[in-house]
């Protein structure tokens, strides 16, 4: 049973999820500090879908980055 349940890979995990939480949200304040308008106002305000659709598509792909990064 020890070999399946091994606390450092549960700890790496953790840490690994949380460090690709941190870059994303680290990614996703870069854009908006770049872009010239407010993202969350463009989306949710003026119901910009072509905006909201690729902002999506934005963050899966840093998402995938990250995920890809961690895996090796």
């Amino acid at each position: 049973m020890e070999n399946y349940l091994n606390y450092k890979y549960i700890i790496s995990s953790l840490v690994y999820s949380i460090l690709g939480i941190g870059i994303l949200f680290a990614a996703f304040w870069i854009i908006e500090m770049v872009t010239p308008e407010n993202l969350w106002k463009e989306i949710l305000e003026k119901q910009n879908m072509a905006l909201a659709i690729l902002f999506a598509a934005f963050m899966l792909a840093i998402a995938i980055i990250i995920a890809s990064a961690i895996h090796g």
